[in-house]
């Protein structure tokens, strides 16, 4: 937990908060990664329009503007998904908040191998803001990068951002 907030923190100092439209995935208390609770209060206070995303089968991702009225429901991996609302397209999103198992010193990630991501930001623009975010410090360089990977922008960990 300690380290979540840390990392929330830590992206207030990132030059994204001007944009309109963040997406950020919302964790799964299952598995050991960044409790985004705290960053999407940062979003909230910041009062920016937040989208989160819904997996449809082993390849698609769909994605929806988050209010009070949406309702979310846990599916089989234990991730909070919404069950309907307002439909966002990828291309008008402004900033990706992305979870990453490991990353380097060139801003390429490894996820957790389903491949969602990577199919979801070809969708965005290229001009939309990648921050991953983890608990942990780069690698000096992953090898296997397949040339449709999208380096991220930024990664914020508990200690620092890194930029790219």
């Amino acid at each position: 937990m300690v380290k979540s907030i840390a990392i929330a923190n830590r992206c207030l100092a990132v030059d994204l908060w001007t944009k309109a439209l963040y997406h950020l995935f919302l964790s799964s208390e299952k598995k050991n990664e960044v409790d985004t609770s705290f960053l999407l209060s940062v979003l909230q206070g910041k009062d920016k329009q937040i989208v989160v995303s819904k997996m449809l089968n082993d390849s698609k991702l769909e994605h929806y503007l988050l209010s009070d009225q949406t309702l979310l429901k846990e599916n089989d991996y234990g991730i909070p998904e919404p069950l309907s609302g307002i439909k966002i397209n990828p291309s008008e999103i402004d900033v990706v908040f992305l979870p990453l198992l490991v990353f380097d010193r060139q801003g390429h990630r490894v996820g957790y191998g389903k491949g969602y991501y990577d199919r979801f930001l070809a969708e965005c623009q290229k001009e939309t803001i990648k921050v991953g975010i983890s608990f942990f410090e780069p690698i000096d360089k992953i090898e296997d990068i397949d040339k449709n990977d999208i380096a991220m922008d930024f990664v914020v960990t508990p200690n620092q951002v890194f930029s790219f």
